[in-house]
């Protein structure tokens, strides 16, 4: 037999609380560590999310969708710092069963202390050592998920405003295409009615030039149309990626992207002087 497990074995009874500690305490500070570069992680993975929604059109599921992603990541946190509990007990020797270290590790980290699974008796003191770790890790947890959770509510009530300006703007402008239409269509109908009437008593080659001419008017206005709802079109998506863009500030420069001259002083303030 040889390993961490071979070495343990070795130790002297006087020294095994020694050695109990000083092995818990080590693991404990490293998974402490580990646990809080992956909350980091997390947090600037939120934060980032959260830019990018606030930055452009309101996707609420999106921002449903990345709030659920980070909670995950943290239980998974959790569950990697158990596994790591488990995995270093069985290389140790301390408990023989992968199935039982897990189960062990995982009533000991959350302090339900419930289950028949127990440490060699001369390495008992290992089991508190656990406890301690998941009550570090559980509350940089929380403060970490109190910081989320309220991040994600104000964001869904940012991007509920940002939804409604988004439905109002897609109602003007389907009002606004819809006048467009009704305009076109006024137009095509008063062109009818001038080419009819000025086509009364004329010949049949004069008709056809009328027709023609009806045609081609038609169609130019038909084009116009098009080019109005195109043009309305872009308006309103500019409009919607702009719902989360905030005003630039307004800058000291002059119009013409050069700064200010200092103002000169008056003939009386230089006498004054």
């Amino acid at each position: 037999m040889s390993g961490p497990s071979h070495w343990l074995a070795n130790v002297p009874p006087d020294f095994t609380l020694t050695a109990a500690i000083i092995i818990g305490s080590m693991i404990l500070v490293t998974l402490v560590l580990f646990h809080g570069m992956g909350v980091h992680y997390i947090l600037s993975y939120h934060k980032g999310g959260v830019i990018r929604l606030r930055s452009g059109r309101p996707h609420r599921l999106i921002a449903i969708v990345l709030f659920a992603s980070a909670i995950f990541l943290l239980l998974t946190l959790h569950i990697a710092g158990v596994i790591a509990w488990s995995v270093i007990l069985t290389n140790l020797g301390l408990i023989s069963n992968a199935k039982d270290a897990i189960y062990f590790c995982a009533n000991a980290y959350t302090t339900l202390g419930y289950g028949t699974v127990d440490l060699d008796p001369n390495y008992k003191i290992i089991s508190p050592i656990i406890g301690i770790s998941g009550l570090f890790t559980f509350a940089w947890t929380t403060s970490a998920m109190v910081g989320i959770i309220q991040t994600h509510n104000s964001l869904l009530e940012r991007l509920h405003e940002e939804k409604l300006k988004q439905k109002q703007l897609r109602l003007a402008l389907k009002n606004a295409i819809l006048n467009a239409r009704e305009r076109e269509r006024e137009a095509e109908r008063h062109e009818s009615i001038e080419i009819t009437r000025e086509s009364v008593g004329t010949p049949l080659y004069g008709r056809w030039q009328r027709w023609r001419e009806e045609h081609q008017k038609r169609r130019a206005l038909r084009s116009e149309l098009r080019s109005e709802e195109w043009d309305l079109l872009k308006k309103e998506n500019a409009a919607e990626k702009a719902l989360g863009v905030p005003p630039q500030p307004p800058d000291d420069a002059g119009s013409n992207g050069t700064p200010s001259a200092p103002a000169t002083k008056t003939k009386s303030q230089q006498k004054s002087g």
